[in-house]
């Protein structure tokens, strides 16, 4: 898994969840980092983008690593930290799988993961 986030404490978190359920994850604190990643960790299966990032926001970072037909079928979840009207369709639109509003439900997410994995 490659948890992209440019706040630290919000990879924190979130990798001290996913770790406490055996999963192991990578991480990028920006959208070139995290394709740079994807290239060398051809082994993700699923990503956690934060949209609100400087330079290369999560939208402009997934729709590039849609760009890519290896990756065409990656899951995608994109965080937001404010939930606005319209968050969700722009998460589809550029190309994510799902979608899930900051601070994350711990269970929410788990359950996203779940179905997401086993697809």
């Amino acid at each position: 898994m490659l948890v992209v986030d440019d706040d630290i404490r919000n990879i924190f978190a979130l990798t001290a969840v996913l770790e406490r359920h055996r999963m192991q994850v990578l991480t990028a604190e920006n959208g070139r980092d995290a394709i740079q990643m994807l290239e060398s960790n051809p082994d993700v299966d699923i990503v956690l983008m934060d949209v609100m990032m400087p330079e290369l926001d999560g939208y402009e970072t997934t729709r590039l690593i849609r760009q890519n037909r290896k990756w065409k079928n990656l899951p995608i979840i994109s965080l937001t930290a404010k939930a606005m009207p319209g968050d969700r369709e722009q998460s589809i639109e550029s190309g994510a799988s799902d979608y899930i509003s900051k601070p994350v439900n711990t269970g929410q997410l788990l359950s996203l993961l779940r179905v997401w994995l086993s697809r």
